[in-house]
């Protein structure tokens, strides 16, 4: 954002060094990126009139011109009557008018300071010597205009010095304006002039038109339009008049221009020069229709309406290019057709041009959220959705539409010929914040007086009343961030600046914060997972909506961001494992094929509900997954578990794995294949708590990963939650020897693996010994007609050493009870 500094100058008394000014803005509101002036490339350009303007013989297009400058240069040829002669290509010259005269030896504006740089001499043209040149808006780098020389319409004497009378002895100012998001009024220049008032200790008084209106005479030739918003929502105030030309001549004043040129807007055309100049003054964008194209657009029907766009709606903008509208977008409609994407651009269709005769005026602001989609999926970043996204007050409009009418009046000849059409479906109410000077110092610690408050507020036009102890602060409106107590301390900390309060140490005692259980355990795992060997990641909380449905997810079960920070990032995540699926293929492109990832994170659906405050709750998960690229092993769902068990040993938790049920979390457990997954549920109490398995073949392919890949995915808050509450149960390292067994047992194919191990463990429910077990392999034929599952089991005794006639006699007793039990045999 560029602000000129002689522009705020119209409304606040600035008289300090340039450095100074940008150190305390910097200081107290904003960052000021850089600082340029512009007024040394105008040293050489002198204000003249032309006196006399003839065609020059053999020639269609130059004219042989002689102008007044006053007497002011001296090293010049003049005519016996005193005049220059200039040699002029330009169309527009005439006797009479005032120019910018470009002396001998002056340098071009446009071309100063490059590598460039174009300086002028007296020159034989068509056999007619010119001294110097007429210029043209664009030869002095004012903007982008060149069919003409400059034509001043400005009350000035002939030889003045051109940076005076266009007021471009300047600075400019280059805003960081992303740290004013929540500050609206500060886009424009008399918000942007309050703060500086304030900031400087200045009372500040808006302009009288920006805080009150006059009565209107309701006596007008046209019926007003109808407004009809669809949604209170799209649009918190939208209103419009009607009005036309007259005979009034229209021509932008220069310094209108010339501070729109300035502020990085080009002047185009009265009408909309002067829509532009009152968004960049009060921050409040606005937008003129042709009236009679849009009748035509809306079949001689006068509704203009606000609602969402329609899919496979199209809509040819003022630049141009056509659109795709999509659902989210807010459009303008003359009679339900589309005239416009609401806040960003008008409509081809109903474009101001130079046979307008008749013009609908706009004045609206719109649900920021979405004017922000609009600006990502179209790529517009207007001045006016810029402004239109940081929240302009509603109020605002009221002030601006009148201010319109009048400038519209002056300086385009048009006059209102309808009354002001106005919908207000969500009326404002003022602010009032009640504080106390000792409130506000114990959270800045300053030493603020009422009086202090008082005069700091009322300078940037708070209205404060004090009744001796407690001070009730009335926001103005254009202040929409200003709420409770510490809002109002901000204030005064920031104008008074910060880094005038002394520092003194806080009188409370100092006491570490002691880290959760919750928070332990999750550096515990974390710990345990990497000593395995797994690397931890860390991805977005938001992911695109494509990555939930090739993961089987439904996008309309997350939260959407209504302004998020890229279209890729628009939905919060229901699950972990995705995003992981999502690194998988990145890691195996640059080389790594055999890896585990895991991540400690949160997650949020709308399916698990709103807190008692309406706000959106999350779910702490544990997201796992393992990769072998160059494996052939064909049951990676055990590698998974492999690492799930190791987490609940090191826990010293019990778990049983199931088959997927309904039971199971919908968004956890859509990626996994059923077949080859399982849920995993405490033992004690019995609760499920998460999903292991293999993943469905096509969200393998649309990731673009291999077969040998398994994932788990478990709910740390519950998981957590036992853990927290469970005791630790010690138990000493036997000093005999272990022995080992491995067990082949031979099942029907279609017996779960679960059951075998339930049929064990219970088994060795009442062992006198020290057992455990684990899997090392499980073999089916192809026609399976039955499937072979090896145990491997280690046997100690804490009180001898086990001969081998002990042990085989107890796994006999062992095979026989579970073969038994699962109607199986060993082999």
């Amino acid at each position: 954002m560029i602000i000129s500094v002689n522009w705020l100058k119209k409304y606040v008394d600035i008289d300090l060094p340039i450095d100074e000014l940008v150190s305390l803005i910097g200081e107290r509101l904003v960052e000021v990126e850089s600082v340029k002036y512009i007024g040394d490339k105008y040293a050489d350009c002198i204000v003249a009139r032309v006196v006399t303007a003839e065609p020059v013989p053999d020639s269609d297009h130059l004219s042989l011109v002689t102008i007044d400058d006053g007497g002011r240069q001296e090293s010049v040829d003049r005519l016996p009557e005193g005049t220059i002669q200039v040699v002029c290509g330009a169309p527009n010259v005439r006797s009479g008018m005032l120019v910018v005269w470009l002396p001998p030896g002056a340098i071009v504006p446009s071309t100063r300071g490059t590598d460039k740089e174009f300086r002028l001499e007296a020159r034989s043209l068509r056999g007619h010597v010119s001294n110097g040149m007429l210029a043209s808006a664009r030869e002095l780098d004012l903007y982008d205009e060149h069919e003409g020389i400059l034509e001043l319409n400005l009350d000035a004497e002939a030889g003045a010095n051109f940076v005076d009378v266009a007021e471009l002895d300047d600075y400019l100012l280059d805003i960081e304006n992303k740290s004013l998001t929540h500050r609206p009024d500060t886009f424009g220049v008399i918000g942007f002039a309050r703060e500086i008032a304030g900031i400087l200790g200045q009372p500040f008084h808006s302009p009288s038109w920006l805080t009150s209106t006059s009565p209107v005479d309701d006596n007008f030739v046209f019926e007003p339009v109808e407004i009809n918003i669809a949604d209170p929502e799209l649009s918190n105030r939208f209103s419009a008049v009607i009005l036309q030309t007259t005979d009034h001549p229209a021509s932008t004043p220069l310094d209108i221009q010339l501070y729109l040129a300035r502020s990085g807007v080009r002047p185009i055309s009265p009408i909309v020069d002067v829509t532009n100049y009152l968004m960049l003054l009060t921050g409040q964008p606005l937008h003129a229709y042709d009236y009679d194209k849009f009748l035509k657009v809306a079949g001689d029907i006068p509704v203009i309406g606000v609602r969402r766009g329609r899919e496979a709606e199209k809509l040819t903008l003022i630049d141009g290019k056509e659109r795709s509208l999509a659902n989210e977008d807010i459009v303008i409609t003359a009679n339900d057709r589309p005239i416009g994407l609401a806040g960003a651009m008008g409509g081809s269709e109903t474009e101001v041009d130079q046979s307008t005769r008749r013009v609908l005026l706009e004045c609206a602001t719109f649900d920021l959220y979405s004017l922000r989609g609009t600006q990502m999926r179209h790529g517009i970043f207007s001045e006016a959705i810029t402004r239109l996204t940081k929240g302009v007050p509603a109020e605002l409009g009221k002030y601006v539409i009148n201010e319109a009418i009048r400038l519209l009046g002056s300086v385009a000849g048009l006059e209102q010929v309808s009354r002001i059409s106005s919908s207000y479906p969500v009326i404002q109410s003022p602010e009032q914040v009640e504080v106390s000077a000792s409130a506000i110092n114990d959270i800045l610690g300053t030493d603020f007086s009422n009086d202090d408050i008082v005069k700091t507020l009322s300078s940037v036009e708070f209205k404060v009343s004090d009744d001796g102890s407690n001070l009730r602060v009335a926001v103005p409106y254009w202040r929409n961030d200003v709420h409770r107590l510490e809002d109002v301390a901000e204030e005064m900390g920031r104008l008074n600046g910060y880094d005038n309060i002394r520092p003194t140490l806080p009188e409370r005692p100092y006491v570490a914060v002691r880290t959760s259980k919750f928070d332990s355990l999750r550096r515990e795992v974390r710990r345990w997972l990497v000593s395995a060997g797994a690397n931890e990641v860390l991805t977005y909380s938001f992911i695109h909506g494509e990555m939930m449905k090739r993961a089987k997810l439904d996008p309309a079960d997350s939260y959407r961001l209504v302004n998020s920070l890229s279209p890729e990032l628009q939905y919060y995540r229901q699950s972990i494992v995705p995003s992981l699926l999502a690194a998988v293929h990145p890691n195996i492109k640059a080389g790594y094929d055999k890896f585990a990832l895991f991540e400690l994170n949160k997650t949020h659906a709308k399916s698990i509900g709103n807190d008692r405050d309406g706000v959106p709750l999350e779910s702490s998960r544990l997201g796992f997954v393992t990769v072998d690229a160059k494996s052939d092993e064909a049951a990676p769902y055990y590698q998974a578990k492999q690492y799930a068990d190791f987490i609940f040993d090191k826990l010293g938790v019990t778990v049983e794995y199931r088959n997927l049920s309904s039971q199971a979390d919908t968004a956890m457990a859509r990626p996994f294949e059923p077949k080859r997954a399982a849920e995993v549920w405490l033992v004690e109490p019995m609760v499920l708590i998460g999903i292991v398995g293999e993943i469905k073949s096509d969200v393998l392919a649309k990731f673009k990963l291999p077969k040998t890949l398994a994932a788990f995915e478990l709910n740390t808050e519950v998981l957590f939650s036992v853990v927290e509450g469970k005791s630790v149960d010690y138990k000493t390292s036997s000093r005999f020897p272990e022995i080992e067994r491995d067990v082949c047992f031979q099942t029907g194919y279609d017996v779960e693996h679960q059951s075998i191990v339930a049929a064990i463990k219970q088994s060795l429910s009442d062992s006198e010994y020290d057992i455990t077990e684990s899997i090392v392999d499980i073999y089916s034929p192809s026609d399976r007609s039955h499937k072979n599952t090896t145990f491997r089991f280690v046997i100690v005794s804490h009180e001898r050493t086990l001969t081998n006639e002990e042990v085989n006699q107890y796994m006999n007793g062992l095979t026989d009870r579970v073969c038994q039990s699962i109607n199986g045999r060993v082999v």
